[in-house]
């Protein structure tokens, strides 16, 4: 029985400004419309006997995660179910609550996918799933290695030991390698031994729980103790945060898989790419006589092998070459080529400047729908919100701001302090600071309104939520 287990996690500091805290990576959409957690999904579902998947994310992201899931038209039915995360702790803790809620299953084994790769060669990965889930049945622990076509630095490496099989496809891994300076992987690249550490694994839940206990007892005892203090009975399945943020922070290789003995690798080609920069992005689009590559609107003069990303805009360019443009609504990133793995220092120097830019887009996605921020300034705030139908934000109240409500589509229902009452299009309504309030939309199409903030602190944090239907602090 193969069971799928879905990682959806991690900020991809390098590929803001589209990726942000509040919508990281997994929930970005490439050039076909699709999302990387989408496709991460479809792929999965189209192994055969595949009946069942597991997704493990943080509890902020479950909503858009399951909205994600259900914009799909899958070919079959597929049981999908959910591990939540109270916080970050890599990859190993993440893993080992997957086995200890897939070790019901007698004959279960486990196929763990990060949510952000691409992987263009679905029958190529199926045959390599295939091979995995067989040399899993034999109890090694499994890890898919990418034939290399180039000398890679931004990739770890596995060494390939003893042959497994006459195709010469599946292999005893002899080491795991960091990754190496551009002599060392050119090295690698020729010698015809290494491969790709590709973030992927097969195993059984229970051999894979034995070598987490013979090898990283601490954070084995963490989630044993995690498990027993979550209730189980329930999904989404939230993990008690007690424990698990309690669990020693670490990723599988470095906990388990580096460390045992009966670990393998399956070789093999199958278009990956874990898309973890802008330039990776970029190759997603195909290139024009001057190799530029764009996406949106956007008109170059004397440019050659730049990128462009534009979402809302025109990006024109004129005599500049090897740049990346990546232009959203609220932040512009221009950088040159060769420097764009340091998107990531713009990430801490906002991060260390408390700026939201890093966390949230100008259009934020809640449980019951969207708001974006049109424009604000001193003392006033103005956003769009649209509330999908049968939704509704939670009962809450603000202490400093005024709010005032004007329907744009659809029927409001409101409570504002004592009374409930509708508002229809062209109407509006008005709540006072410190009255509870709620909005809610009672029809069968989305509700879609403009609200104006005005008071002396118009924060986010401004939110005392008295009742919410998604369990939210």
């Amino acid at each position: 029985m193969l069971l799928p287990v879905i990682l959806s996690g991690g900020a991809g500091t390098r590929l803001w400004p589209i990726s942000r805290e509040a919508h990281p990576k997994p929930f970005m959409r490439l050039p076909d419309g699709e999302g990387l957690l989408q496709k991460t999904l479809k792929r999965a579902a189209m192994l055969d006997d595949v009946s069942k998947v597991l997704t493990i994310t943080n509890r902020d992201y479950f909503f858009q995660t399951r909205d994600e899931y259900a914009e799909l038209n899958l070919d079959k039915d597929i049981d999908l179910s959910y591990l939540l995360e109270p916080c970050a702790r890599n990859t190993a803790p993440a893993i080992a609550m997957a086995a200890l809620a897939l070790q019901q299953y007698e004959d279960a084994v486990m196929l763990v996918l990060p949510a952000d790769h691409i992987i263009e060669k679905q029958q190529d990965f199926a045959t390599a799933v295939a091979n995995a889930y067989q040399l899993a049945q034999q109890d090694f622990l499994v890890t898919f290695g990418i034939q290399p076509d180039k000398a890679e630095t931004g990739y770890g490496y596995i060494r390939k030991g003893e042959s497994l099989d006459k195709q010469q496809q599946s292999y005893k891994v002899a080491s795991f390698v960091e990754k190496p300076d551009l002599a060392t992987a050119n090295d690698y690249l020729e010698s015809g031994d290494y491969v790709w550490n590709s973030g992927m694994f097969c195993f059984k839940p229970s051999v894979f729980l034995q070598a987490l206990e013979t090898h990283a007892s601490d954070m084995y005892a963490a989630v044993q103790s995690c498990w027993q203090a979550t209730e189980q009975a329930v999904q989404p399945m939230e993990l008690n945060a007690d424990y698990f943020c309690k669990a020693p922070a670490d990723s599988i290789d470095y906990a388990v898989m580096e460390k045992a003995d009966a670990v393998a690798v399956v070789a093999c080609d199958i278009g990956w790419s874990d898309v973890g920069s802008w330039d990776a992005i970029s190759e997603l689009s195909p290139a024009n006589d001057q190799g530029n590559r764009m996406v949106g609107a956007a008109m170059t003069v004397n440019t050659r092998n730049t990128y462009i990303h534009s979402e809302d805009r025109l990006v024109t360019t004129i005599g500049v070459d090897d740049l990346i443009i990546v232009d959203t609504p609220d932040a512009l990133l221009i950088s040159a080529r060769e420097h764009v793995q340091d998107v990531k220092k713009i990430v801490e120097r906002l991060r260390s400047d408390d700026n939201e830019l890093c966390r949230y887009h100008r259009t934020v996605h809640r449980p019951w729908g969207t708001y974006t921020t049109l424009e604000e300034g001193y003392r006033f705030k103005i956003k769009r919100i649209v509330v999908k139908p049968g939704s509704s934000l939670s009962l809450q109240m603000h202490h400093h701001r005024n709010e005032h409500w004007v329907v744009v589509s659809g029927t409001a229902e409101v409570v504002n302090g004592d009374d409930t009452f509708l508002v229809h299009t062209n109407q509006s309504t008005y709540v006072p600071a410190g009255h509870q309030h709620r909005l809610s939309n009672p029809g069968i199409c989305d509700l879609v309104m403009i609200e104006v903030q005005s008071g002396e602190y118009l924060g986010e944090d401004d939110i005392v939520r008295l009742e919410d239907n998604y369990g939210r602090a």
